[in-house]
């Protein structure tokens, strides 16, 4: 088993870095989160350029063919910057589905996503349902109706285009639909860190046989394959946010002195600092193994993204409210990135499983 990253994983990874570093400044995001804007236009507009928005489309869908490794370097690299753009939700979401699908116009929606002209959001939670996806109340009905309720639809705001989950003929169904469709209506709000949800009603929505995009074992196959994948890639962003916290904490308490020294001269809070280390670097172990058994299809690759999950879920919000206690009074300002790492931990918990969820997961 390889361990090392390719020469061109490496240079994906600096160039995401010096994007975060020159283009994509805290205050600037700031700026956009309290706005009417939910992203940065002009970094999305940069996205599609450098051809990150293209990355795990298959060749024949006009993308570069890049797996999940790749996508687990620039989710890490996100993760260190907060980076609040809609890729999650567009591309490896609805794109995955979209793309290993048999849908007769696939193509050009995942070309209109890779230029970053077109959204399209995966309508597949329910209010009541909680993190079992495959059970759907949301239905078709004989006369091809759409109805049900979706909720924490990521992006689904500026999504011109949902796929949603739902059962025709009492068998799990795929199907896209139009945003402005009548009959479709919805609530924009935003997270706890900052990102923009939706939930959506659809009282009869008229739906048409060739917008179906899978049903039956084929729907649930591409329903499991989106969201096992974003499981991954947002478990790799709490990797990058884990790593920041731990190397910034150690930064301020170096330059912190109460009693005439640096407060990281204390053994109390060298031993915090420790647990936030340690942490961090099983997080990296359990990504590598993660990322590896996705790549190559493995059939353990649902259990270890499960432990992967897992760790990130608990540990990583423990390692937030660890930086945010050592920077103290500063830790909780909205001026410093510190607090807004916890926000991100939180949210990344409950995203597509919490840490119990998937412990069970793991277990079985």
């Amino acid at each position: 088993m390889n361990l090392s990253y390719t020469e061109e994983q490496v240079m994906l990874r600096e160039q995401i870095q010096k994007f975060c570093e020159t283009e994509y400044d805290f205050y600037k995001r700031e700026d956009v989160v309290k706005s009417d804007k939910d992203f940065d236009e002009n970094a999305w507009s940069l996205f599609a350029e450098q051809g990150w928005l293209s990355m795990p489309f298959s060749e024949e869908s006009g993308g570069f063919g890049f797996g999940p490794i790749e996508l687990s370097v620039l989710f890490e690299e996100f993760g260190k910057s907060l980076v609040i753009e809609p890729y999650l939700a567009n591309v490896v979401l609805a794109g995955t589905v979209l793309d290993k699908s048999n849908f007769s116009n696939k193509v050009e929606l995942i070309e209109a996503i890779c230029s970053g002209s077109m959204h399209v959001s995966l309508a597949f939670a329910e209010p009541a349902n909680s993190y079992d996806y495959f059970k759907s109340n949301t239905n078709i009905s004989d006369d091809n109706k759409l109805n049900g309720t979706k909720s924490l639809v990521l992006n689904g705001k500026n999504a011109s285009k949902l796929i949603v989950s739902c059962v025709k003929n009492d068998s799990l169904s795929l199907v896209l639909v139009d945003q402005n469709a009548s009959g479709v209506s919805f609530n924009s709000f935003r997270t706890v860190d900052e990102q923009t949800c939706a939930e959506f009603i659809f009282e009869n929505v008229s739906v048409e046989d060739s917008d179906i995009i899978a049903s039956g074992d084929e729907a649930k196959k591409l329903l499991e394959e989106a969201i096992n994948l974003a499981t991954l890639c947002v478990s790799a962003e709490a990797v990058g946010c884990m790593t920041s916290c731990y190397l910034k904490t150690v930064q301020y308490t170096k330059e912190r002195e109460q009693f005439d020294q640096p407060i990281s001269n204390f053994q109390v809070l060298q031993h915090r600092m420790v647990d936030m280390f340690i942490d961090s670097e099983l997080a990296k172990s359990l990504l590598y193994k993660a990322m590896l058994e996705v790549d190559s299809n493995s059939d353990e690759k649902f259990k270890h993204v499960s432990a992967l999950k897992a760790h990130v879920g608990k540990f990583g919000k423990l390692s937030a409210q660890n930086a945010v206690q050592l920077h103290g009074g500063m830790g909780v300002s909205e001026e410093m990135m510190i607090g807004h790492y916890l926000k991100k931990m939180v949210a990344i918990d409950a995203m597509f499983g919490n840490a119990d969820h998937h412990l069970k997961a793991f277990s079985k």
